[in-house]
């Protein structure tokens, strides 16, 4: 009798790994928001075919993180005035969403995969994983987010989530930053478990203060960063530009195909 076979191990796919360069990008300022970039001068910058940059970049967009058009796409441009707004809903809406899901209280089931996400997002900090731990943070929040029973109000969360999701690649890519939101989410859960819908409105209140504060210090910097042009040495031309790119956006060479890689 022929033994079973077990699935092979396969790499990460050409539109995967694109999309994590691209994320990482994102929260390093190599790419500047507002300018437009296109398809084509992507594609060959990072030394792949326009179809995994067209994937990757329609689940960019579809996360809110830029805005497509065509063939190109944009970084969101955020003034003071627009963060201003985006936090004036948020303080308005969040810590009633969070009182309300506490106060009438949350499944068990729900709570372990709150402090899953939790837990995941514990483990990331201790290893410096960025990109793990805004993935945990969304699914953490994401998570309580849907247990909102007023639809309406579910669906006022949701107008603004895809600016929320551009804010927390920006901010968790600091260590300070990601330590914050460590702490918040702590205490959301603290109070989820607790029933507590009272103390939930100023536990949310402080977790709000607390990142808007910690965004105001990356835009900060990006204000800097765009002011004083790009680094000597570098050519004029955008982060993403053929000629002027950045090492760190070009994508690594490929491993040496073993002979099962095609099955």
């Amino acid at each position: 009798m022929a033994s079973a076979l077990t699935p092979v191990d396969r790499p990460a796919g050409l539109g995967d790994q694109v999309y994590r360069r691209l994320r990482e990008s994102l929260g390093s300022h190599a790419i500047v928001p507002g300018q437009r970039r296109q398809e084509a001068a992507l594609a060959l910058q990072l030394g792949v075919s326009r179809t995994p940059v067209r994937e990757a970049l329609a689940r960019l967009a579809s996360e809110g993180l830029i805005s497509a058009d065509g063939r190109s796409f944009t970084v969101p441009v955020l003034g003071d005035a627009d963060v201003d707004e985006i936090y004036e809903l948020r303080e308005l809406l969040e810590p009633a969403a969070l009182s309300r899901v506490a106060a009438s209280g949350i499944a068990p089931a729900a709570l372990a995969e709150l402090a899953a996400a939790l837990d995941d997002a514990q483990a990331a900090e201790e290893r410096g994983d960025a990109e793990a731990f805004i993935e945990a943070n969304a699914r953490f929040h994401a998570g309580w987010h849907a247990r909102v029973a007023n639809r309406r109000l579910l669906r006022a969360l949701d107008l603004y989530i895809g600016h929320v999701r551009y804010l927390r690649v920006l901010t968790l890519n600091y260590p300070d930053a990601r330590k914050a939101a460590l702490s918040g989410m702590r205490k959301i859960h603290g109070v989820l478990r607790r029933r507590d819908g009272e103390r939930a409105v100023p536990v949310m209140r402080e977790h709000l203060r607390v990142a808007r504060q910690h965004l105001r210090i990356v835009l900060d910097d990006i204000a800097r960063e765009v002011a004083a042009g790009p680094p000597q040495g570098r050519s004029r031309g955008h982060p993403l530009d053929a000629k002027g790119a950045s090492p760190s956006l070009r994508m690594p060479p490929p491993k040496p195909r073993t002979p099962f890689a095609s099955m």
